[in-house]
């Protein structure tokens, strides 16, 4: 992608459909929900040209919006690669629903980002493939019956088209039907997937495809494409979330949901154009900045509560200006986490911060703990994908915390710190709400150190018994974001860690804070550094403390950078790669995968894109454990969303299900693989020179793999590419 193009996408100016609908008066040209209306033919019957309010077709509307609207908006979204125009498209759909059918918007946005509701909820679809072609051959079998021979031919039709959702709209375009069913609704459809993922126990299977089968059987048009697709987990078309974000911010500062449901409710007729769209009633750099606003409040709104029904029930009530302040930090909603940038070395870091005071803290080797304490006294763990992880670590959240929180009291510093931010602070008050950022790493006690992140890892992912613990673990608190009703990211740095200290005890080998120092001496950061690797920690975090020391929620931010014993040489920050594909080995390694073809993920087109074929670094018992694990991974054919090249084409390929964390020399231009392909160079992309395996992530979904920008940017960073000519790359956030 060129430089230009990349600068486009960062806009999110509107861009106004301007064909002309010649059956609809001047006053509903304006209104793109009536775009919506005709466009899709579904939601209201005939309009006579003569009509010039909205009070008739309004009441004529259902009140639920047809899935057949929302499958061609994605539709329309999957047929553009321009963000503005996918922010446009997605923008007037959502105004369309906002002012229809408003208890539908949250549902509209979670599914446009394949979600059933937030993160930290863990509900997640994912159905197999094979689950979804059996349903689609009992869809396509005689009177609804399951036979090889439909089977074979959708599995034939998929290896032919590749994609599982362009098999099931194939397949039920040719179908014809007695009785025509009732035609699929948003509200239906979320709610079937919904019980979908809520299905377990012992007959589940057979319950998921019969209810998939009876959602196929009403799919019209392009409905089957995506409703397989969102079963599947993934929709495919290009919309990443910041995208949704800025539509939903274009619509409410369009069509400002809260004062048109106002009038409806007194008087449809009352509707003006510029009341459907504020664009009008402003010039176009006062509206440019009005838009930039609200897009920017909704984002924010968002990385500190990210639940889009709480979000649209704000923005329906209140509209978008306040939006930010409703949607607040709240114990029991994950925040997403501020993250560091990678730096090559401690004079990096003294250029950086050559102008601010900063501290450095060890980089614990572990998972990201957000600890949240809510006034009903229960404690809940959050992952840095604001994932509950309360279940995994119940000797934390049941017994530690317990005794942590059971000796926090705000002594009279700490009250005078917080009567300076205005809260109604007492002292020697007992903690009745917080939020720790923190880094939980296993713990040998006998020895009293750190394990390695490869021992925490082998805990169980949900549901433990606390008296089923092995791994011990120790959570080192280094930051406090909230407290008895105080959100505290807008302070700095030196106040939170002040008040984190002065509030809670620490229990020796099970809640400490991070170890720090406060220096700007080269030599004593270096000492520091060595330390921390001889206490098996991975480096150090340095953190600005007073100047441009907030908590950035959501931002990977140059206040904060790590500076880890492996960016002492070679390339700077490891890579979080996505296995996609096996080598079949030779010699000792017959019978197992002697190599392996890995990806980095591109957030903006979801897709992945090779980056390197690794072989090193993996041990024999590594081998066979790695070749057992994929096995049950082979899919017949590349996905559509793999980018690679016919010279490295593995003799295997994988589900993408499994991140490894690697090291390589150096990045450099390849015309083998596709990493950023067009970035550093016009026509090839970016691999790794002499990767070599670290471990697996298990903390890391697919999607959470180092990005194409991020390759890029390290490749940019190396020394020998520092002083060529590179685009500014702006910090990864939100906003």
């Amino acid at each position: 992608m060129d430089k230009d193009a990349k600068t486009s996408r960062k806009n999110t100016s509107p861009i106004h459909n301007s064909n002309p609908l010649d059956s609809l008066s001047a006053v509903m040209l304006s209104t793109p929900l009536l775009r919506t209306i005709i466009r899709f033919r579904t939601l209201v019957g005939p309009v006579a040209p003569s009509t010039s309010h909205l009070s008739t077709i309004l009441s004529r509307i259902p009140h639920s919006v047809p899935y057949i609207a929302f499958a061609k908006t994605l539709e329309r979204i999957e047929s553009t690669s321009s963000r503005l125009k996918i922010i446009s498209v997605l923008s007037n759909f959502f105004r369309s629903v906002g002012i229809l059918s408003p208890h539908e918007l949250a549902m509209c946005i979670n599914m446009s980002i394949n979600r059933l509701g937030p993160s930290y909820e863990g509900l997640e679809l994912g159905i197999g493939e094979s689950i979804l072609m059996k349903a689609l051959a009992m869809t396509t079998g005689t009177a609804g019956e399951f036979s090889r021979a439909s089977n074979d031919r959708i599995k034939a039709e998929f290896l032919r088209l590749g994609d599982l959702g362009a098999v099931a709209e194939a397949v039920r375009s040719r179908q014809q039907t007695m009785f025509k069913p009732k035609p699929l609704t948003v509200f239906q459809v979320f709610g079937k997937l919904k019980e979908i993922a809520n299905m377990s126990g012992h007959s589940a299977q057979t319950k998921k495809v019969k209810l998939i089968q009876s959602l196929l059987v009403a799919c019209r048009e392009c409905e089957a494409k995506y409703l397989i697709r969102s079963l599947q987990g993934k929709l495919r078309i290009g919309l990443a979330e910041q995208s949704v974000l800025a539509a939903l911010g274009q619509a409410v500062a369009t069509s400002p949901f809260h004062s048109i449901r106002s009038v409806l409710s007194s008087a449809a007729g009352a509707l003006s154009p510029d009341l459907l769209d504020a664009s009008k009633t402003c010039s176009s750099d006062a509206w440019k900045a009005r838009l930039d606003t609200v897009v920017e409040r909704v984002k924010q709104a968002y990385c500190q509560c990210p639940n889009y029904e709480r979000i649209v029930e704000s923005l329906l009530e209140d509209g978008p200006d306040t939006v930010h302040l409703r949607c607040c930090i709240t114990p029991g909603v994950p925040l997403k986490p501020m993250l560091a940038h990678p730096t090559h070395g401690i004079t990096e870091v003294l250029k950086r911060f050559d102008q601010s005071t900063f501290t450095c803290e060890y980089k614990y080797d572990g998972e990201r703990a957000q600890i949240h304490l809510l006034p009903d006294a229960s404690v809940h763990i959050y992952s840095r994908n604001q994932e509950d992880n309360t279940s995994k670590y119940p000797d934390i959240s049941k017994s530690l915390m317990v005794s942590v929180l059971r000796g926090a009291k705000v002594n009279e510093t700490a009250c005078q710190l917080l009567r300076e931010l205005g809260a109604d602070a007492s002292l020697d008050a007992s903690v009745s709400s917080c939020i720790l950022d923190s880094e939980a790493v296993a713990w040998d006690r006998e020895a009293g150190q750190i394990l390695p992140f490869q021992v925490l890892s082998t805990r169980k992912r949900k549901d433990v018994q606390e008296e089923d613990v092995k791994v011990r673990v120790c959570i080192y608190a280094f930051d406090l974001l909230y407290l008895n009703g105080v959100p505290l990211t807008e302070q700095p740095f030196r106040r939170r860690r002040e008040l984190l200290q002065l509030v809670f005890p620490t229990i020796p080998g099970q809640f400490m804070f991070a170890t720090s120092l406060d220096t700007s001496d080269t030599e004593e950061i270096a000492r520091f550094m060595e330390e921390s690797v001889k206490g098996n920690c991975e480096g150090l975090m340095v953190k600005t403390l007073d100047v441009g020391a907030t908590y950035e929620i959501a931002k990977r931010s140059h206040n904060w950078l790590k500076l880890k014993k492996d960016y002492l040489d070679g390339v700077g920050d490891t890579l979080d790669l996505v296995v996609i594909g096996g080598f079949h080995g030779s010699g000792k390694r017959t019978g197992k995968y002697g190599g392996f073809l890995l990806a980095c993920y591109n957030p903006e087109d979801e897709e992945y894109q090779t980056i390197c074929k690794i072989g090193t670094g993996l041990k024999d018992e590594d081998l066979a454990e790695h070749s057992n694990f994929f096995k049950n991974h082979i899919i017949p054919a590349p996905k559509p969303y793999y980018q690679y090249t016919k010279s490295l084409v593995p003799d295997h390929w994988f589900e993408p299900v499994q991140v490894w964390e690697i090291k390589a020399a150096d990045i450099s231009i390849s015309p083998a693989h596709k990493a950023a392909a067009g970035m550093a160079d016009r026509e090839k992309g970016l691999s790794l020179r002499f990767p070599r395996f670290l471990r697996v992530r298990d903390d890391k979904k697919p999607d959470d793999a180092t990005t194409s920008t991020q390759v890029y940017e390290m490749y940019c960073n190396q020394d020998q590419i520092k002083n060529a000519e590179k685009p500014d790359l702006n910090e990864e956030d939100f906003y």
